[in-house]
């Protein structure tokens, strides 16, 4: 099973579409903060090492198989801004299983409370959380997992029934 979207996703509010090396920039002024690295598990970037990324990301428009990952830009419709990015991680095709993660500039995303409510908006409920569960960058971090399982995501969306099965999960689940 392969999941290619049909590019740009297109809300109101934003964009999804993949990276294109034009999103240089807007990509630099995101990792290169520490305020938004902070959570994540590699530190400020530099210019190189957003240009790395920025390829790997690139790479990533379509989910092809267990172990991988899509990732899409977050653009902002009027200005065309990348303001983030999002991904779904393909973990276990025999569980049935994904992750999604996201990382914004901090002019567009609190911190873990927002990012939390943001979750429940999307009707995924808070299972665990692990209190200092891992140490990252010098110091232990709590790690708080939200799910949804495909029968809650059908009772919650009626109208979207073919769009989960064709995701490779069961389960999504995002480490907040």
């Amino acid at each position: 099973m392969m999941l290619r979207p049909a590019y740009p996703i297109s809300t109101a509010r934003l964009t999804l579409r993949p990276y294109t090396a034009d999103d240089l920039d807007d990509l630099y002024d995101i990792q290169s903060r520490p305020e938004v690295t902070r959570y994540l598990l590699f530190g400020t970037r530099d210019r190189d090492e957003v240009r790395a990324s920025l390829e790997e990301k690139i790479k990533a428009s379509v989910l092809e198989d267990e172990g991988g990952n899509l990732t899409l830009a977050v653009v902002l419709p009027g200005s065309g801004t990348v303001i983030g990015d999002v991904t779904l991680f393909w973990t276990s095709r025999r569980h049935r299983q994904g992750e999604i993660g996201y990382a914004f500039h901090p002019d567009h995303d609190g911190r873990n409370t927002a990012s939390a409510r943001v979750l429940e908006r999307l009707g995924m409920r808070r299972e665990a959380h692990f209190v200092q569960n891992e140490f990252i960058k010098g110091e232990w971090t709590d790690e708080i997992v939200y799910a949804t399982l495909r029968g809650e995501w059908r009772e919650r969306c009626p109208g979207e029934q073919g769009r989960p099965t064709e995701l490779p999960a069961d389960q999504q689940r995002h480490r907040a």
